[in-house]
């Protein structure tokens, strides 16, 4: 992260996952928030990947309170700019320029840019960055790469997101290196789509125990 975290503790330490949501209808955002809060993951990702991105955020952020939302996606400082005007409390990118870096930077509150490669990481170092989004996970390397950076590079963690599911997240998150992972294993299109946020709750209450 590159600011205070919106706790005492890291965005990383919130819970072993983050739910990474895209919202296509803005009137879900409440109740799917609600779930995932009660399931036990309060730091919830909503991505600039539709046009109801930005009202999800503001509405998340005014009736959720207990929810620590965030937004990802992230790509440019426009972007960086909608987040915060919605309530975003954490901005994550699925990698970096140091326009954005300034940018998420400059916004005052905790982002997590993207990496993929080791000279990515060192240069986020050099730049006082320590926590990383690991994107793609499973195409760029999986839990072998990523544990393989742990040891000539122990100042980085990461939440590895693309690719891990809960068959895959516990791997991840034995690593030395990772705080938490990215998923949307438990917000299945279907149960989304029919309004199932009993099924949304129980498959995060699943997800929360994972460490």
């Amino acid at each position: 992260m590159t600011d205070t975290a919106p706790s005492s503790s890291s965005l990383l330490d919130l819970a072993p996952v983050i739910p990474v949501v895209v919202i296509d209808d803005a009137a879900d955002a409440v109740p799917m928030a609600r779930a995932l809060v009660a399931g036990g993951l309060p730091a919830i990702e909503v991505t600039f990947r539709t046009p109801a991105a930005a009202d999800a955020i503001r509405a998340i952020a005014a009736e959720v309170p207990e929810a620590i939302v965030g937004a990802g996606t992230v790509l440019t400082p426009g972007h960086v700019e909608t987040a915060v005007a919605a309530g975003s409390r954490f901005l994550v990118s699925p990698g970096w320029t140091d326009r954005l870096l300034g940018a998420m930077r400059d916004s005052g509150i905790p982002s997590l840019p993207g990496v993929s490669t080791t000279s990515e990481v060192v240069a986020l170092l050099e730049r006082g960055v320590t926590e990383m989004k690991f994107f793609p996970a499973e195409a760029a390397g999986g839990t072998a790469y990523l544990g393989a950076l742990a040891s000539p590079l122990p100042g980085a963690r990461f939440c590895p997101t693309g690719g891990v599911n809960a068959a895959r997240a516990p791997g991840y998150l034995a690593l030395p290196n990772v705080g938490c992972v990215g998923g949307t294993w438990m917000l299945p299109a279907e149960a989304v789509a029919a309004g199932d946020w009993a099924r949304v709750e129980s498959l995060a209450r699943e997800a929360a125990a994972l460490r």
